[in-house]
């Protein structure tokens, strides 16, 4: 179905995992605004304006201001985006830190050159109100891409103020070209770069404390790797802590909490499970925090946001996410150092595409096919 159009999900498990404790609140989702067409992100600038940015696939970002959203597109750039209805598309957005004053903001998106897929990280600026310049495009880094699934789509600044990329495995099933494990390509990784600088033939700079700079057959803007297709990754506001959702193929979809240098265990692995072997090599591997089988969530691990707002007290510090098209969402809590529990927050008919934060920290739901922005509040 539609879920794994989006995320490219395999068929179902039959490991059953423990039943989660009872939810800690009474949750339910309020709609912010509705008319949006395939939305799959959303993001905010921090610059004290209130705005809210929905990533429409097809190529668009809507801007929702004092809760309505505007007619006018902050920024489209359809004509440039090769979206298949299916995995590819414009898939995700970062504002800069520094965005109330410079104005800059980062894109993920997919296009063809000639019959070559590429994802294309690309710089594009405001220069009026509400409205971002097409002629501002600066692009930074394109990466090759063997099939059209699996292309992750996540940007996210950390506290350093560096730029977090994600890119799944390059796609079809089973990660056939083994990228995950392999350090010399980019594909299946997350990436760290400096935007702000630029290091020799490069339109950015690789920062000089990335794990892997002084091995040279691997890529240096590596920050992790072993990614199947990480959907939506976040860092903890206040902290330091980089939480991960990495979409599982066949029967586990994982959680993953995200350290520098660390092997997150694909192809080898499916979450803390050997993938289509009895036995495997975990040795160097990083397992998840959490996981769940299709038994649970129908199709594809959705990353959200630890609960950082007022609004909802027994949420606060607890991890929310969910699944595209099982309609569930979670609290991952961790209980004891080391030891994670989850619990059902919300069930609701719908195709969860993404979350949100807002400046104040309140969590917001992207439903894909309803092209609705809800709120998650209590009841």
């Amino acid at each position: 179905g539609l879920g794994c159009w989006l995320l490219g999900c395999g068929g179902s498990g039959s490991n059953s995992m423990a039943p989660p404790p009872p939810p800690p609140t009474n949750l339910v989702l309020n709609t912010v605004v509705g008319g949006l067409n395939a939305p799959l992100d959303f993001e905010v600038p921090n610059d004290g304006s209130g705005r809210f940015f929905v990533v429409e696939q097809a190529g668009t970002i809507r801007i929702i201001s004092a809760g309505a959203l505007l007619p006018t597109p902050f920024l489209d750039i359809h004509a440039k985006v090769n979206f298949d209805h299916a995995e590819q598309g414009l898939l995700g957005l970062a504002f800069h830190p520094n965005y109330s004053q410079n104005h800059l903001f980062y894109l993920n998106y997919d296009r063809l050159s000639g019959s070559q897929i590429q994802t294309v990280i690309a710089e594009y600026q405001e220069t009026a109100t509400n409205q971002a310049a097409l002629s501002s495009e600066r692009i930074l880094l394109t990466v090759d891409q063997p099939f059209p699934n699996h292309k992750g789509g996540q940007l996210a600044f950390g506290p350093d103020k560096l730029l977090y990329i994600g890119l799944g495995d390059g796609g079809n099933g089973g990660d056939p070209q083994g990228n995950g494990q392999n350090l010399g390509t980019l594909l299946g990784k997350l990436l760290r770069i400096d935007v702000d600088n630029t290091s020799t033939g490069l339109q950015y700079a690789i920062p000089s404390d990335n794990p892997f700079v002084s091995m040279s057959s691997a890529k240096p803007e590596i920050w992790a790797y072993g990614f199947r297709n990480p959907w939506r990754f976040s860092f903890e506001r206040g902290g330091t802590r980089l939480f991960c959702a990495d979409v599982g193929q066949a029967k586990v979809e994982e959680i993953d909490l995200v350290e520098k240098g660390k092997n997150y265990g694909w192809n080898v692995m499916e979450g803390s499970q050997c993938y289509n072997a009895s036995t495997c090599d975990k040795s160097g591997k990083t397992l998840p925090i959490a996981e769940y089988d299709h038994s649970e969530g129908r199709s594809a691990v959705i990353g959200g946001y630890v609960y950082k707002g007022t609004a909802i007290p027994s949420l606060s510090g607890i991890y929310v996410f969910g699944d595209l098209s099982g309609g569930k969402i979670w609290g991952l809590q961790e209980t004891s150092l080391g030891t994670w529990t989850r619990t059902t927050l919300v069930s609701a008919a719908l195709t969860l595409s993404s979350f949100g934060q807002d400046e104040s920290g309140e969590v917001y739901v992207i439903d894909y096919s309803g092209g609705n922005v809800l709120k998650l509040a209590s009841q």
